[in-house]
């Protein structure tokens, strides 16, 4: 390709709208136009990019054995309504009608789909295993699109389900695809972790996120540097403290805090360590008939240290809490506590409640917590003696760095991540909310046992940029860089010597396979110089009058701080031998 022929439209600034540094350098380098929140036109030098993660993506998908279709971005509501996720999965589905006022939506996901493609072609455990897959266009209405094509609405994905007779052969299957997703992200060049996830309703451990490390990434990922060990913060155990409770060794205590509603204020009155303090969360469950009206409520209080964060998925497991849960309401905390929040505790309740302890409040000893009273709190509050033990004792909060790692090999640590891929075991939640059924070897019907893999197409690119970028713009790995290597001849428009040299090693270049871009456009050396850094093509050749009378041109890759001088002779075979593809 030549740049006078291609389309390239940088940018000296970015829009004020573009928060981190790949919204930033996706809209300055060209490679997207925002066409409305959270919505982009993919422009040709982004295309490009994308376009390349498919190409790896489908390699590695048709070489684990999974088979290509497409699935329609437009679906109709029955199947969603099979599922009961036509009404349950809220604002994100954005559902349309057609002019006969038939019900649609626009595709976030295609589980429904391809199990109805399933109950329809599968009849018999003989066609068995088999995965589907489509890099297809999807759409989610996010109540806050931000970040560029990291969380847009707008979203090309890879997403393939696996359908398997029983459970074994379906974790077999489970296990190739993490396996290809390993494949898949080394290809790439990016530096990732594959962490263990939640598996939610379903249950069981065959869950697993692929997290690209990034400071700007929106998730925590949970590892010890000690062992393999790595779990998202919904996922990662925070252990019950070793050793007995200790002895209560303080009077328990009325104390004033006036105006001190967080632990971290009265911890701070009272000149104590904030991990003395323990927090309460008040939370509610609804019985209801089966009008949907509810008719009994439970008041749950859940204590939490002080400098403990609630983790609601571990929350969503606590038996009496895992068909649902809500925060209560302030009239329910009023009339159970007879106090306000920011004055609450488990002494001296209006109403009786069900206490749920985390694992550290349950081995404390001389703690600190609200009154039940505005402007007071208790000190020296011991289990046993001053208020019985708790109904339950769980793991209730999420794990912060220097806690034990669960494996036993050593301290947990906490990075940043990007969220770029998933593996998911399904189990039967699908087929059998859509009656998919196939005849088993025993000739009985049987409902397939599935699995579902997802990556995020256009979000790679800019996970890749938030990992590879530098005060001049992105830095591409070879392998998802719009063009790989870039030629910058110098004066190519006064110089029949520098077109001809440039002409023949971008023939060369073409005829051996490597993605390279002709920069015939005449532009000065630095604007053109500028253009390819914001653009981030790895690998620079600058071809010069001056140097090729010494029968010498410059190559630089974008990570070097100074160009290399090579014989004019050599710098192919030298190109040749660094690019990766």
């Amino acid at each position: 390709m030549k740049a006078s022929q291609f389309f390239i439209s940088t940018l000296k600034e970015a829009p004020a709208d573009a928060e981190v540094a790949s919204h930033k350098l996706m809209m300055r380098a060209g490679l997207i136009k925002k066409l409305g929140a959270g919505i982009y036109n993919y422009m040709p030098m982004g295309l490009r990019v994308i376009r390349k993660v498919e190409s790896i993506v489908r390699e590695e998908m048709n070489r684990a054995g999974a088979v290509e279709c497409t699935m329609p971005v437009v679906q109709p509501a029955e199947l969603w309504q099979e599922t009961g996720r036509f009404d349950k999965m809220g604002p994100e589905l954005l559902r349309i009608q057609d002019r006969h006022g038939r019900d649609f939506i626009v595709q976030p996901t295609s589980e429904e789909v391809v199990t109805d493609i399933a109950r329809q072609e599968l009849r018999s455990y003989k066609q068995l295993p088999k995965n589907l897959y489509q890099i297809q266009t999807k759409f989610r209405d996010e109540r806050r699109p931000r970040f560029g094509l990291m969380r847009g609405r707008e979203f090309i994905m890879k997403d393939a389900y696996s359908f398997d007779r029983d459970q074994a052969s379906a974790k077999a299957s489970y296990q190739v695809m993490a396996q290809a997703y390993r494949r898949i992200f080394d290809r790439f060049g990016l530096t990732y972790r594959a962490v263990a996830a939640d598996s939610g309703a379903i249950g069981g451990d065959l869950s697993e996120e692929f997290q690209v490390i990034a400071a700007t990434g929106e998730d925590a990922i949970v590892y010890c540097p000690g062992s393999d060990y790595a779990a998202n913060m919904e996922k990662a155990e925070a252990l019950a403290p070793a050793g007995p409770r200790p002895a209560a060794a303080a009077p328990m205590t009325r104390t004033p805090t006036p105006g001190k509603a967080t632990c971290a204020q009265v911890a701070e009155l009272l000149n104590v360590p904030l991990a003395t303090t323990v927090k309460s969360l008040v939370l509610a469950t609804d019985e209801t008939n089966e009008a949907g009206e509810v008719v009994q409520s439970q008041v749950w209080l859940l204590l939490l240290r002080g400098d403990h964060d609630m983790n609601e998925i571990k929350v969503s497991k606590v038996s009496g809490l895992d068909k649902g849960f809500r925060f209560a309401t302030v009239a329910e905390i009023e009339a159970h506590f007879g106090a306000k929040p920011g004055y609450l505790g488990p002494i001296g309740l209006k109403q009786s409640v069900r206490i749920v302890a985390d694992r550290e409040v349950a081995v404390m000893a001389d703690w600190i917590c609200g009154a039940n009273e505005e402007d007071y709190h208790i000190t020296g509050v011991n289990w046993g003696r001053d208020l019985p033990e708790p109904d339950a004792v769980a793991d209730l909060r999420n794990v912060v760095a220097g806690d034990p790692s669960p494996d036993g090999k050593g301290e947990l640590a906490i990075e940043r991540g990007i969220e770029v891929g998933h593996v998911f075991y399904l189990g039967t939640k699908y087929s059998r909310a859509m009656d998919a059924t196939f005849l088993g070897e025993d000739g009985k019907p049987a409902f397939f046992e599935m699995g579902c893999y997802g990556i995020g197409i256009t979000r790679l690119p800019a996970a890749a940029i938030e990992q590879n970028h530098d005060e001049r713009g992105i830095i591409w790995p070879d392998a998802i860089a719009p063009f790989t290597v870039v030629i910058c001849p110098i004066g190519m428009d006064r110089s029949q010597e520098v077109r001809a040299a440039a002409e023949k090693l971008y023939g060369e270049l073409l005829a051996a396979g490597v993605d390279v871009i002709l920069d015939d456009r005449g532009e000065r050396p630095g604007a053109m110089f500028a253009d390819w850094e914001l653009i981030g093509v790895p690998h620079r050749i600058t071809i010069g009058d001056k140097g090729l009378k010494e029968g010498q041109v410059e190559y630089q890759h974008r990570r070097d701080s100074a160009a290399t001088k090579l014989g004019v002779a050599e710098v192919f075979a030298y190109v040749k031998e660094r690019v990766k593809v």
